[in-house]
Formats: C-alpha cells, sequence, structure tokens
C-alpha cells in the first residue's frame, strides 16, 4: 500500500507445515530472513462476528516499520505493535472508520464516519490527537502515504496531494480524457511519488443525446510529468490498487456487484494494457490488493459469486512469476482475504476462526505457507 512495506491453533500450525512442503513444487519462493511459518491473530475490538457486511470490521490493512501494522478493528481505526492493539485517539466514540495505510515514521492515514459526516485524517503514532486532512472525502474507503509524507486520496474536488496536514496539489484530469470525466478514486504512491488513481466518465453529448461512460485506471509520474491514462486491462473496470518502486502496477477488473474479480499487473512503461497472472485453481475470481517494494510480491483474495460459494473466499500470493498460490485459512472452510504484503515476507488481512469469528492476521514467512490448492 505504500512505499515502505519491508511493504483488506494447532490445526493451523500443522496446516503451515503441510503447505511449506508444496511451495517448492507449486513455484518460486521469495528470499526472507530466518522466521517460523505461522499465522499470527492480533488483538481485537467486538464486534468480530463474520457476515458479508462485517467483513470488513476486522483486518490488518497496512505495515509499518518494525513490528507496527494498522487497520480495522470493530469497525474502529486501530494500529498493532506486535499482537498488541491500540485504539486511534478519535473525538467522537461513536465514530466508525479504519487506517487505511502507514509510513515507516509512524505516519497513518485512514477514514472516520461519525456524526459529523465523512473525514480522512492523519495521525502519526504517539500523537495524542488524529488531524482532519481539509477537503478530505473518504467514502471510497482508499488513500495512501509514502515516507516523504505525501498523503494521497480522493478529495471533495477530486484528486488531493496533502503534507503537513495541508493540501498541497490536486490531481488534474488526463489531458486526453474525454468530456465529463472526473477522479473517481486515488489508491496508491510510491518512494517517488507516483500516484495511482481511477478517472469516470459520465457525459452526454448534447447534440446527439449520446451517452458517453466509463472508466480508466490513471498514472500521475512523482517527476512532474502529466497524468497518463493507463489502458484498461480487460472489458471491465480496471481498478489499480498499488504500485511498487520500480513502477509495478497491481489490480484487477471487475465485472459486477460482488463477482467476476480478475487480478491483473500492469508493467512499466506502461504503454500496453495490463496482463493476468490468473485465478487461483480452486475459484473463479480474484483479487490482487497490495504489492511489496521491491520484491514483485502480489497479495489479494480469491472469490466465488456469494449466490454460488462453492468455497469460501481466501487469501492468496503470487510470487511474480508462475501460478497464482493460496495462503493456508485460520481454520478449515473458512474466509480469508489479504490487503498488506511486506519485502520481509509477511501478508497482513483477516481470517475467521472455528468459532466464526473474524480476526485481524498476520502470515509470517508467507513464501514458505503459501501452495497450490488442488481444484
Amino acid at each position: 500500500m505504500n512505499d515502505v512495506r519491508i511493504r483488506r491453533g494447532t490445526a493451523a500450525a500443522v496446516a503451515a507445515v503441510v503447505v511449506a512442503g508444496l511451495v517448492t513444487a507449486a513455484g518460486p519462493a521469495v528470499a526472507a530472513a530466518p522466521c517460523t511459518p505461522r499465522i499470527q491473530v492480533l488483538g481485537a475490538l467486538t464486534p468480530d462476528t463474520h457476515s458479508p457486511d462485517s467483513v470488513q470490521t476486522q483486518g490488518v490493512l497496512d505495515f509499518g516499520a518494525g513490528n507496527l501494522s494498522v487497520g480495522v478493528s470493530g469497525g474502529k481505526p486501530v494500529y498493532w505493535t506486535g499482537t498488541t492493539l491500540h485504539r486511534v485517539p478519535v473525538t467522537d466514540p461513536n465514530a466508525t472508520g479504519r487506517v487505511l495505510a502507514v509510513n515507516r515514521h509512524g505516519l497513518m492515514v485512514g477514514v472516520l464516519h461519525g456524526a459529523a459526516g465523512t473525514s480522512l485524517f492523519s495521525y502519526r503514532k504517539g500523537a495524542a490527537a488524529v488531524t482532519t486532512l481539509p477537503g478530505g472525502y473518504g467514502s471510497d474507503l482508499e488513500a495512501d502515504v509514502n515516507d516523504a509524507g505525501y498523503i494521497v486520496s480522493r478529495g471533495t474536488s477530486g484528486g488531493v496531494v496533502w503534507k503537513d496536514g495541508l493540501k498541497v496539489r490536486d490531481l488534474p484530469v488526463p489531458a486526453d480524457a474525454g468530456p465529463g470525466t472526473r477522479i473517481e478514486m486515488v489508491t496508491g504512491i510510491n518512494g517517488r511519488g507516483d500516484v495511482l488513481g481511477l478517472a469516470e466518465q459520465d457525459y452526454e453529448v448534447p447534440e446527439t443525446g449520446q451517452h458517453l461512460q466509463g472508466s480508466h485506471p490513471v498514472l500521475w509520474p512523482g517527476d512532474g510529468g502529466p497524468a497518463r491514462t493507463l489502458a484498461p486491462s480487460g472489458g471491465g473496470t480496471s481498478h489499480v490498487q498499488d504500485i511498487d518502486e520500480s513502477g509495478r502496477i497491481v489490480g484487477y477488473d471487475w465485472l459486477g456487484p460482488w463477482h467476476e474479480y480478475k487480478p491483473f499487473v500492469w508493467t512499466p512503461p506502461h504503454t500496453g494494457p495490463g496482463s493476468s497472472p490468473g485465478v487461483l485453481s480452486t475459484h473463479p475470481y480474484g483479487t490482487f490488493e497490495a504489492i511489496s517494494a521491491t520484491t514483485n510480491v502480489s497479495v489479494g483474495t480469491a472469490k466465488f459469486h456469494p449466490e454460488s460459494m462453492t468455497l469460501q473466499d481466501q487469501a492468496q500470493w503470487w510470487p511474480g512469476s508462475g501460478p497464482v498460490l493460496a495462503l493456508p485459512r485460520l481454520a478449515a472452510d473458512r474466509p480469508s482475504t489479504a490487503d498488506a504484503v511486506t519485502d520481509d515476507d509477511r501478508v497482513g488481512g483477516a481470517a475467521v476462526n472455528a468459532k466464526g469469528r473474524l480476526k485481524p492476521v498476520i502470515w509470517t514467512c508467507a513464501s514458505r505457507q503459501a501452495y497450490a490448492p488442488q481444484p
């Protein structure tokens, strides 16, 4: 999610041992420092019962330096040091929200939903209060921060960049965009300042009544060059979700509500459409939500249509070549999702345990746990 990424029980231990032996045959593993492969369950606030409407009430969404991670628990914005949960101090105790991203200096960006509406905020680890970002939108639950302290998201006027709590730049619509185009989302920024987003056109030609409609991913180069419209990856809406230090972009195509997701990758110099490594062998759909800063590892979630749920959603892992692999579930036949990944082989997300409770989790030594499931 940001440029740091250093980066949505007994049975688990046995599963980790079994799948560790499968990854060698299934595909290349990422080199990592010595660690213990496991699914680390983090401290959580209630409610934590899993349902389609509450799947986002728990989860690790990004990693900072050391043992710092951020995300959501019990519907509240939180961060963790190791497995210890800390609430982000907010003035409205009834507000809900989440921390969306963090940099290596502990600067976070998140969204709050309270009595006064939705707002975007920044927060530095250890501070007494959050800072509301002027003109922040937040309702699309997308924002990012890089190690230089630049925060990006959609604002009320379009794409916006903030620094030190102040708005410093508007992100323009690409020059080749048609009439009626606006910035719909801003999703990521890397260390050199490349920014990702999505532009949407909705325009009726006065002379003919023709309705022009469509979405395109957008890249704002960190070198100050003009905004670029990226070629869509397929027939749906191409959501770009994250960008690494080399400029590799990951995301997914989306063809309908809650179904028909397909993971895609766009590689520099971004002159053509994205390409897909395919989906997990056991699932017809899937997403990429994050890519590691330098090791070319992408993570996301394998999916079924909710009305044809042959298998529950499952966190997935891709090393940059070969097939997409699965990460072990916290409990058999229970769903999981992956939203963040680090260069040191950790993956963050959420998983449902044997009691049916959704928990924020981290897969350590993820490359040694990833495996090719049997269709």
